[in-house]
């Protein structure tokens, strides 16, 4: 199962939805999506929101056995 903490990261950082979303370049129901596990980004998207929540990609997403 994916895992994403990018929900704890965004809040972490004081960052609405709707600011993440305009630096990642996507829409805030996408990251509303991503933090209610509804939708898996592609790798750019992944690695986007890394960069821009200045996080390694393997702390903000990871795989845990179900």
């Amino acid at each position: 199962m994916l895992v994403n903490r990018v929900k704890d990261f965004r809040k972490g950082g004081g960052l609405t939805q709707e600011e993440l979303a305009n630096r990642a370049g996507v829409s805030r129901q996408t990251i509303i999506s991503i933090e209610k596990y509804k939708y898996k980004p592609s790798m750019e998207l992944g690695l986007k929101l890394a960069m821009e929540l200045k996080v390694q990609v393997g702390a903000l997403f990871f795989l845990v056995d179900q």
